[in-house]
């Protein structure tokens, strides 16, 4: 017996209990993959430990140890605070003490934890590389074996199988086991279930089985065609169970790697595994290709199975997380439900968004309450009602949308905020060797190969042997009938059965075995008939001895054989992929994926601020009118730039230092009319007195458009699109400026198209973007006109290559100025809110560095501020765009083009807007009306109510 010293023992403080914690969790974080020789080692310990009741008998002396504690001070051991030491009693009963033994206390729960971490690492939670299963599941499927419960059986009560497992083979709860057989059971949890159940076991909405007394089960075909096919043929080695009264197999003779088959996730102690099914033909054919080619790469292995395979189905985006959990055994794939949009009503164009599929691993009933809590809290917006239609056919969740909502919009939120799109962390940890490993696709099939190399050879042997035995047996049973009669005169005059044996082996040279087989040969065997079976039997025999012989002569036969046992696997229990791989995106969601994208209007001021609203802000309004306000400004601040665009373009920001800036349009906050508006500088990394001089939305980054710049002192230059598609965030050049210049003017063109440049005189040139050299960003540019002293450049617009047919063929002393000519024409506009008509016509396409035509006559304190091309959208032989003026005061007022007449290049033009009180025009931009618009926009539209109503359902686009 124990006995303790008398001595009280101090109380341990929380700091020397917290230190021990410390080191014991700090040594398990850094050492938990152990050497091999320490690894065996614990094993051993862990062994003795559970088997210490059925060791072979041998007598023990069990010592008292007396442990004592020092009172904080050292002996001279060198033992201190928190070292404990035992008293080993030497158990000759005359009180003499024997040996001390000191030891760390740290020490001691550091070796006990391992031994239990290791423990729990190898019979409980990681599964084996070899057969792919955990001790339970083994276990399940061994003892539902032994029981006879194969496919072609009646079904059992499950809780006869769980009795079957915990009293021979599994002594712990019976909970663990059974939700191990209904886990195996569940079509939603495995690709490939291994037990059949019959009665309730679950659902995908997460509902509990029913007892273990009401279920019933039986083994699928699958199951023992893979698993426990040849497990009586010495193919796996059989151990003792917990009480050493019965065997159980320490492995199943796996004919595919499981592992990846069904896949596998638990938690042990410091580890984790985390394994994603797999296709069952896809992995016969990459098991096949590595037999076939043993050196051959990851890449190659991913031509034969591209990614998991789950049993909900779903989408993988991207390959790069499967890539990574196939060359290192860690990486993260994104799984997404799979839905579809279908259209409700087609009159009021309600929409409805419908899961058909859930990722793996996901509860659909708590997805579908997640979704009506985020609509509750309107996290989620545009959705009228959800129901779960789901039944035995198939899951369907009906998620229907309310009038007007995108739904794509509405899909990429359920992505982004729920369950519908998952990751999958792959942790491909399993034990091999008898040690936790991570592995590799590749790493984790040559150690399956290689098992079940072993398991092949194991079984020829087996069936080698057997042959061997029978057909020495048989051979001594012909001997016996070639020879009928002298055999029957030895037994009749043997004395005994002894006697009668000895005689045989003497009379014709047969070994015990034989003899024996002769004796028991039956009287009705021994006609011809009988003879000439045993004869074919032997020369059977001896063929399939042959086969078994150069079966085990050769690697590559062996390998052959487990190829061709795949491929018969394969062309019987083979499934369709349910799993679709995506490469699109990887399942990365972005803000650009949950914003609609809607046209909208941008507002520009000088002092950089901006502010982003909705098409219908501004109602069309009658040439002359006051106009309306786009709302306060700053002082001495005034509107620069008025720009229609799409949620998705993006916005390319010119400076005037030639510095080129991109943002996202939807990353512009929404206003309404009257806001300020926001600072620029939120949005773009503006230097100091830096001021943005253009925008351009951009929808697509296409080979053949460009973009052609204007400085203030008529430098020109035209540089490819292509060139600005990755813009960093600190912006980058876009021209070379000398100093005293600044960039104005960037438009989108290609080399079919015409530029029209206006100086602040009315100076106009007309000429082909084809003769504009294709220059880099960091060039300066050539002269696009020859400017008189005082005079700067004032405008610059593009003509489409559609638009401009044979300018020269219409003499200009035969053009109509009435209102109904036929376009294009160029528009013109003042400082003082004048503008007039004039048709393209009228100016010849000429060379740069050149003058120009006159295109207006000023008065001397009038000068020009844009010109536009318009008469691209006619209707009834007008034009149907819009022309938006900003005064410098912020004033906005929108007129249509038909409405400005059409007048020669000298004349003053026609008043657009009264500027009173409102300064001067600060910036001009033209939009184009939808068809729709035009349908309702009457001619003669004198009233402003009218004219607002009509406004209302206008949609708009950029006119170049």
């Amino acid at each position: 017996m124990n006995s303790l010293s008398s001595s009280p023992t101090p109380s341990i403080s929380p700091s020397m209990s917290l230190s021990a914690t410390l080191r014991v969790s700090s040594f398990l974080r850094h050492n938990l993959f152990l050497a091999p020789s320490r690894a065996s080692a614990l094993r051993r310990n862990v062994s003795h430990l559970r088997f210490l009741s059925s060791s072979p008998s041998r007598r023990t002396v069990h010592h008292p140890v007396k442990a004592r504690r020092g009172g904080g001070q050292e002996d001279d051991s060198g033992l201190g605070n928190g070292s404990l030491m035992a008293v080993v009693k030497d158990g000759t009963g005359d009180g003499r003490d024997g040996r001390v033994l000191p030891f760390e206390l740290h020490k001691e729960a550091m070796d006990s934890y391992m031994a239990y971490a290791l423990s729990v690492l190898l019979g409980r939670a990681l599964p084996d590389v070899r057969d792919g299963l955990k001790p339970v599941h083994r276990r399940i499927l061994y003892a539902m074996h032994e029981l006879g419960l194969s496919s072609r059986k009646p079904f059992k009560k499950c809780a006869r199988v769980v009795g079957e497992v915990l009293g021979k083979f599994h002594p712990h709860g019976d909970n663990a086991v059974y939700d191990s057989m209904v886990r195996m059971a569940q079509d939603f949890s495995l690709r490939f279930p291994l037990i059949q159940g019959h009665g309730n076991f679950g659902s995908i909405d997460a509902d509990p089985p029913a007892a273990m007394r009401y279920t019933e089960c039986r083994l699928e075909a699958l199951t023992e065609a893979i698993l426990l096919a040849d497990l009586e043929q010495d193919t796996v080695d059989f151990v003792p169970n917990f009480d050493n009264s019965q065997k159980e197999p320490s492995l199943l003779p796996a004919r595919l790697p499981t592992l990846l088959l069904n896949g596998s996730s638990g938690i042990a102690v410091g580890m984790a595994t985390n394994i994603p099914p797999h296709n069952l033909g896809e992995l016969v054919d990459v098991l096949c290709a590595l037999i076939r080619n043993p050196e051959a790469s990851l890449q190659e292995l991913l031509e034969y199975m591209p990614g998991p395979d789950f049993p909900t189905g779903g989408l993988i985006m991207g390959n790069l997380g499967i890539l990574a959990a196939y060359r290192t055994g860690r990486g993260r794939i994104v799984v997404r439900g799979k839905a579809d949009i279908e259209l409700l009503d087609s009159k009021t164009k309600r929409s409805a968004v419908i899961i058909k599929e859930v990722p793996y691993q996901t509860n659909k009933s708590s997805l579908v309450e997640k979704i009506a809590e985020l609509v509750e809290s309107k996290t989620l917006e545009g959705i009228n009602d959800i129901r779960d239609e789901s039944d035995r056919s198939g899951m369907r969740v009906v998620i229907e949308l309310k009038r007007g909502a995108d739904p794509s919009i509405v899909l990429n939120n359920l992505y982004r905020l729920t369950a519908l799109q998952s990751s999958f962390n792959c942790n491909m940890v399993g034990i091999l060797d008898g040690q936790p490993k991570q592995m590799g696709l590749k790493e984790l099939l040559q150690a399956f190969l290689e098992f079940r190399c072993s398991v092949v050879e194991r079984r020829a042997r087996y069936k080698l042997s057997q042959a061997q035995d029978r057909r020495h047996i048989v051979e001594g049973i012909v001997v016996g009938l070639d020879n009928l009669d002298r055999v029957i005169d030895i037994i009749k005059d043997a004395k005994g059965n002894a006697a009668a044996s000895a005689g045989l082996k003497e009379e014709f040279n047969l070994s015990d075995k034989q003899a024996d087989a002769v004796l028991d040969i039956s009287l009705r065997r021994l006609n011809l008939l009988e003879r000439k079976k045993f004869v074919d039997e032997s020369a059977s025999l001896m063929e399939q001895i042959s086969k078994l012989t150069e079966l085990l002569s050769s690697q590559k036969n062996i390998l052959q054989l487990i190829e061709q046992e795949a491929l018969e696997l394969k062309n019987k229990f083979s499934s369709p992929r349910r799993s679709i791989l995506d490469d699109s995106d990887g399942g990365l969601l972005e803000d650009i994926d949950i914003i609609p994208n809607e046209e909208m209007l941008l507002a520009f001021s000088e002092k950089g601020y901006v502010k982003r609203m909705k098409p219908s802000t501004f109602n069309l309004q009658n040439r002359g009118t006051i106009g309306k306000s786009v709302g306060k400004l700053r002082v001495n601040d005034a509107m620069s730039d008025f720009i229609v665009c799409r949620s998705h373009d993006h916005v390319l920001y010119f400076s005037d230092r030639g510095i080129v800036y991109s943002a996202y349009a939807y990353k512009i906050p929404e206003s309404s009319r009257t806001a300020a508006g926001t600072p620029l500088i939120r949005i773009i990394s503006l230097s100091e007195g830096e001021r943005i001089t253009s925008i351009v939305p951009v929808s697509e980054f296409a080979e053949d458009q460009f973009l052609v710049m204007l400085t203030v002192n008529g430098y020109i230059k035209k540089v490819s699109l292509n060139y600005f598609s990755a813009i960093r965030s600190t912006g980058i050049i876009a021209i070379q400026l000398v100093p005293g210049d600044e960039l104005k003017w960037v438009r989108c063109c290609t080399n079919d198209d015409l530029v029209a440049m206006a100086s602040q005189n009315g100076m106009v040139i007309l000429s082909s973007c084809d003769i504009i050299r294709a220059l880099s960003r960091n060039t300066r540019g050539a002269i696009a006109m020859r400017l008189k002293e005082g005079d700067k450049m004032a405008s610059m617009d593009i003509i489409p290559a559609p638009r401009h047919t044979d300018l020269d063929k219409t003499a200009e002393d035969s053009i109509s100025y009435d209102k109904g000519g036929s376009g294009p024409w160029l528009l013109f506009i003042s400082e003082n809110g004048y503008g007039k008509r004039v048709p393209l016509s009228s100016f010849k396409q000429s060379p740069l560095n050149r003058v120009g035509l006159i295109g207006y006559k000023f008065s001397s304190e009038d000068r020009l501020v844009a010109v536009f091309v318009v008469g691209f959208s006619l209707t009834d032989g007008e034009s149907d765009e819009q022309v938006v003026l900003v005064s410098q005061s912020g004033t906005v007022n929108r007129i249509k083009v038909r409405d400005i007449s059409i007048q020669s290049r000298y004349a003053r033009g026609v008043i657009l807007m009264r500027l009173e009180h409102a300064g001067k025009i600060q910036s001009a931009s033209l939009i184009s009306a939808s068809a729709e618009e035009a349908a309702e926009l009457l001619p003669g539209m004198q009233s402003e109510e009218a004219t607002t109503n009509a406004g209302t359902a206008e949609g708009i686009s950029m006119a170049s």
